[in-house]
């Protein structure tokens, strides 16, 4: 009878064996994940965890060594510059490999490989591959691997990070992919030029393009002029006004069709909006020359702004060799520093907000979409077949038709709005050959701000504000990118493709790009305003931002002897300029007889606000659900008119605009409520605007005290979102929106503060909200948040080899030739 319990005991242990080693769902095998030799116990790591390593490589020339200080920032020391390329690529892999191929693989439209067939992961794989992403990175990697600099430097550190993945076990796999229950595929220099696809995507990806077009069945063109104005009359340009510019190299033509078939109303448009990057995707940045500082010396400022993520987008680090000595921030997934300084000059980047992305209308013959009209015959479309592979699924194929505009993103096999046998394809700069990486690699071994000057000069997308300071004095700024030359009002709309004549004629000449050194004013900043006023010759619609330009010039205007602390607090600053324009407004109109006594405190709190958007503000809190509302009374009626498609929110006019337009005049059209028989005035709309804020406001006191951090809840989480909470940090007390200088709204905000001092020593500050280390286990992994959440700043340090003994070493990584 023994053997009927032997047997079972021998079943369950056969089920359990087989259950434990398979992945259920969202659920990873449970065997290899809770394992004590392999699972995830494995990824915790203990304080005192060893970093010291002595390590060799073929592929290395010479012997090389890494020092690991006690903020786990790796001090690379190389004999040339393809060593330390491909041990920047090995020490990118060790602390941040997940990141880096978990990054690559969404831009390449591969999540579903990884997470599984939910419609959301299909959708998004479809949308990059139609985006045309991948053939935008094939591209770059020719064009870098013309050039030997940068075939070499990318080369080396594709060798270094697949290095480190050779020597990966599978308890030293990071946790997520132990999670996931995948492993490491083999690095490429693909991968490096599909990063920094994502980043043009982040930064070049917004535009409203198909937005203004729905508009359209509403508004006529001089209406959107009106509510989505190409210029702020608030905005303090980075190029000072009055700056002369020199004659348009390039001067193009509007076809004669534009007003019959472009600019005029139509009730029938209804275009598929586009899944788009935060529209704030931002940053600060600015110089002064030694006139404006207490020591003499420039010092440069720089915090970008971006979505907060664990890991970090950043990490810290510096590289030297005999050619080079450069430190700040890197990118996991590309060579070089990105944002930073070496022993000369130091370079610091903001968004330059422009457009450089636009839609065409073309029409296919049939459903095959092999043929599409253009100028004036049938011609035949570029097919790509893309198979998309599905966890636990069958491979979905989806094939993508390529015109003589670029790649067809929206059809009737992806949008079901788009009408029969209609198209609209995208043309981005993005899609052109490039090499940014040739200017990074340039800037880090730049000795003057004539060499920063001629390094950007292969930089295309996304363009940017391009800072630079150099201990020579010198102070300049570029907007540098490739930016196509447009006739006014070109690229508004989604464009007729039947023929040539809506594409782009040219580009503007590189010189004449928007660009100043050393002006008179002693500073140069730039937070994503408009580059130039409007004596510039050129038609440039983009995406700018006000406010923060305002501040910023105001304070530097005043700012004598400068110092780096007063940097510091300057970078962290609170105030909301724009609500210091508007908050008077609202009080002029407010009818005070018609507010409840709840309404009327409200009110009182708004009124001695001193504009500050501080971490506990209430009013901060109240003027922003009282400024929302308004926004809703003035704009709904007529937009709601909009026929939207089905995956559209729709667009609206910002804040900034509403709030100009009402200073200029109270009567302003759009005040009025067009739905109701009688004519609303502006003291009627601001009263009812803080009457239905204060229904909100009044629920949320009980649960919040209407304490703006609480309110906004500031968060950083995990690259997989919600679904890994424990991997994420929340409730954050900071304060900041995105229109004061902290610019930290829910999600978003300062990635990385750098402060550098060009003194004959060079004087550096540096935060960025996360860690180190990719792994969660790790005490490295988020302990600069609370740090960067003060506001405060760690020493930036400039390693000298001979400084092995520092006590701030905490461990050495040596690397050899085999």
């Amino acid at each position: 009878m023994r053997i009927i319990p032997f047997l079972f005991s021998t079943i369950i242990t056969i089920v359990l064996v087989v259950s434990l080693n398979k992945k259920w769902g969202s659920i990873p095998p449970l065997g290899r994940f809770l394992s004590p030799q392999e699972g995830f116990w494995q990824n915790a790591e203990p304080v005192d965890y060893d970093y010291n390593e002595n390590l060799s490589f073929a592929g290395l020339k010479d012997n090389a060594d890494v020092y690991i200080d006690d903020r786990l920032v790796p001090h690379i020391f190389a004999q040339n510059d393809e060593d330390a390329y491909f041990i920047q690529g090995y020490i990118h892999a060790k602390f941040r490999l997940w990141q880096m191929e978990f990054q690559t693989m969404a831009a390449a439209g591969r999540i579903s490989e990884i997470l599984g067939s939910d419609p959301r992961f299909l959708r998004h794989d479809r949308e990059q591959r139609r985006l045309g992403m991948v053939y935008g990175a094939e591209n770059a990697v020719k064009e870098i691997e013309k050039d030997p600099l940068s075939k070499a430097a990318v080369n080396a550190y594709t060798a270094g990070v697949n290095s480190y993945i050779g020597s990966l076990t599978h308890s030293e796999l990071p946790v997520e992919y132990k999670l996931l229950s995948y492993k490491p595929e083999k690095w490429s220099n693909l991968k490096v030029a599909l990063f920094l696809k994502l980043m043009s995507k982040d930064l070049s990806g917004f535009e409203r393009d198909l937005e203004f077009t729905n508009a359209k069945s509403v508004f006529d063109t001089d209406e959107l002029n009106i509510i989505f104005p190409a210029y702020s009359d608030s905005s303090v340009p980075i190029i000072p006004r009055g700056t002369s510019f020199d004659t348009p190299g390039i001067i193009p033509i509007q076809p004669i069709t534009a007003d019959s078939l472009y600019f005029k109303k139509d009730a029938t448009i209804r275009a598929v909006e586009v899944n788009k990057p935060d529209r704030t995707n931002g940053s600060n940045s600015w110089a002064l020359r030694g006139t404006k500082t207490k020591s003499g010396a420039p010092i440069l400022c720089n915090d970008p702004h971006l979505g907060l993520s664990l890991p970090s987008i950043w990490f810290e680090m510096q590289i030297s060799t005999p050619d080079m000595n450069v430190y700040g921030a890197s990118f996991p997934g590309s060579p070089s520093v990105i944002i930073g300084f070496n022993d000369n000059v130091a370079f610091g980047f903001t968004n330059a907000m422009r457009d450089v992305k636009d839609y065409y209308q073309v029409k296919f013959r049939d459903d095959s979409k092999k043929e599409y009209w253009y100028n004036g015959q049938w011609k035949p479309a570029a097919q790509v077949l893309e198979v998309i592979k599905i966890r636990d699924a069958n491979d979905y194929y989806d094939t993508v038709a390529y015109t003589s505009f670029g790649p067809v993103m929206y059809d009737q096999s992806f949008v079901s709005d788009s009408t029969n046998n209609t198209a609209i394809a995208v043309r981005w700069i993005a899609h052109e050959p490039s090499n940014e990486i040739l200017m990074w690699l340039k800037l880090g071994k730049a000795k003057n701000y004539g060499d920063c000057e001629e390094a950007i000069k292969t930089f295309i997308c996304p363009g940017q504000n391009m800072l630079f300071a150099s201990k020579d004095g010198d102070i300049g700024i570029w907007q540098q990118g490739k930016f196509p030359a447009r006739w006014k009002g070109q690229g508004l709309y989604l464009m007729p493709g039947e023929d040539s004549s809506y594409k782009w004629q040219g580009y503007i000449p590189q010189p004449e790009n928007p660009h100043v050194v050393n002006p008179a004013e002693g500073f140069i900043q730039s937070a994503n305003q408009q580059p130039v006023d409007s004596s510039y010759p050129y038609f440039i619609p983009g995406n700018y931002i006000v406010s923060r330009g305002v501040t910023i010039n105001q304070r530097l205007s005043a700012l004598q002897q400068a110092t780096p602390q007063d940097m510091m607090t300057l970078q962290n600053d609170y105030f909301n300029s724009l609500a210091e324009d508007m908050v008077p407004f609202m009080m002029r109109y407010v009818d005070q007889t018609k507010l409840n006594a709840t309404e009327k405190k409200y009110l009182n709190e708004v009124k001695s606000w001193n504009f500050f958007a501080t971490p506990d503000s209430r009013a901060t809190t109240i003027y922003q659900a009282w400024m929302d509302s308004l926004k809703i009374l003035v704009w709904e009626d007529q937009f709601s008119k909009i026929l939207l498609p089905t995956l559209s929110g729709g667009v609206r006019p910002d804040e900034q605009t509403l709030v100009e337009a009402l200073l200029k005049d109270s009567s302003f059209k759009y005040v009025d409520n067009v739905n109701t028989p009688q004519v609303e005035t502006i003291d009627h709309q601001i009263t009812q605007a803080l009457k239905l804020a204060s229904i909100s406001l009044a629920k949320e006191e009980k649960e919040n005290g209407l304490v703006w951090w609480k309110h906004k809840k500031p968060a950083i989480y995990h690259l997989l979102r919600t679904s890994v909470m424990p991997f994420a940090y929340t409730d954050i007390p900071v304060g900041g929106w995105h229109n004061t200088i902290n610019a930290m709204k829910s999600t978003h905000g300062p990635s990385w503060r750098m402060i550098v001092h060009l003194t004959s020593i060079t004087e550096a500050y540096g935060v960025y909200p996360g860690g180190q280390s990719g792994n969660p286990g790790s005490p490295y992994y988020q302990n600069f948040v609370d740090t960067w959440a003060k506001g405060k700043y760690y020493t930036l340090w400039m390693m000298k080899q001979d400084e092995a003994g520092d006590k701030r070493v905490k461990g050495k990584i040596s690397f050899s030739n085999i």
